[in-house]
């Protein structure tokens, strides 16, 4: 490698060259010609004594150094933004500012109620762009595109910064005509039709296969694990479809305790406790570290903690 003066902004370049993995891509994200970019390539090459990006039968892949610098890179413009940061506070009651977040089914309706009260009374100049899991990737909130995530995860980049909002346990909901009601436990629950909802992660979904019981999530897998196996007649990614289901004389719709709430009020509905133990689940946040010093996104996680606790 080259020492003496180096240009930061090749840093920002291979950062994004990385992330894109292609030249026109990456210059259209950065606001710049591609010859420029081509040019910023060649740059770091030199700077580097590496090619860094070889083109392959699979595009652009990154050499083994380019993947060594990938963290180091992202770690120093990390810093870099913390320290350009304004020093002053996110002025919350006088704030004109949207937050892009994507939020699946269950937390839109269970926790976002409650958030736009809070920012509705404390700061009525922010708005909120809430996405669904498939308009958002992990490559957006990498990127800083998306403000945060909300969901169930299976898996998180391990850049990303996380945390809990809660844990939830099940319960079933049912028809309160349904003659299950008189006689519920495992039996007459295996006996019965099940509506199968989930939208766990980010990105497209694809098809579900009944007989793929991880992929089923963890209702399924707490059966798979007595040897036991439930009757799913509709597959649904929302909640709310879900729990209107619920009002149909023969299914039953086993889903996230907090959501089952929402239906407390609906005489049409009984809200039970599963038949057999179910693990819990947690909801966490997650956001990019290019965010993790930003003021206004600090408060808005804030906030988020604090309704999410007066609600446990």
């Amino acid at each position: 490698m080259q020492t003496g003066k180096i240009d930061l902004n090749l840093f920002e370049y291979l950062d994004v060259l990385l992330r894109e993995r292609n030249v026109t891509r990456a210059a259209s994200h950065l606001g710049l010609s591609q010859p420029a970019m081509s040019n910023g390539l060649r740059r770091l090459r030199n700077l580097f004594d590496d090619p860094l990006l070889v083109r392959t039968s699979e595009g652009m892949t990154p050499t083994e150094r380019a993947n060594e610098l990938q963290p180091i890179i992202r770690d120093v413009l990390a810093k870099v933004d913390k320290a350009i940061q304004p020093k002053a506070n996110f002025e919350a009651a006088s704030a004109e500012r949207v937050f892009r977040i994507m939020a699946s089914d269950y937390a839109e309706s269970t926790i976002f109620p409650s958030i736009l009260r809070r920012l509705r009374e404390e700061s009525p100049g922010v708005s909120l762009d809430i996405m669904t899991p498939s308009d958002v990737s992990f490559h957006d909130v990498e990127q800083g595109k998306v403000d945060m995530v909300i969901n169930r995860f299976d898996s998180i980049p391990q850049s990303f910064h996380q945390m809990t909002i809660w844990q939830d346990h099940f319960a079933c909901l049912f028809s309160a005509d349904n003659p299950i009601r008189d006689d519920f436990n495992l039996e007459t629950y295996l006996q019965a039709q099940h509506v199968w909802v989930s939208k766990t992660g980010m990105g497209v979904g694809v098809g579900i296969n009944p007989d793929d019981v991880q992929r089923l999530g963890w209702v399924d897998e707490a059966l798979s694990k007595l040897g036991r196996k439930r009757h799913i007649t509709v597959f649904t990614r929302h909640y709310q479809a879900a729990m209107l289901m619920a009002e149909q004389k023969d299914l039953i719709v086993t889903i996230p305790a907090r959501a089952g709430r929402l239906q407390a009020h609906n005489p049409r509905v009984v809200i039970a406790e599963p038949p057999f133990e179910i693990p819990p689940i947690d909801l966490k946040v997650a956001w990019s570290p290019l965010l993790q010093h930003n003021p206004a996104h600090q408060w808005m996680r804030r906030l988020i903690v604090e309704v999410a606790q007066q609600q446990s």
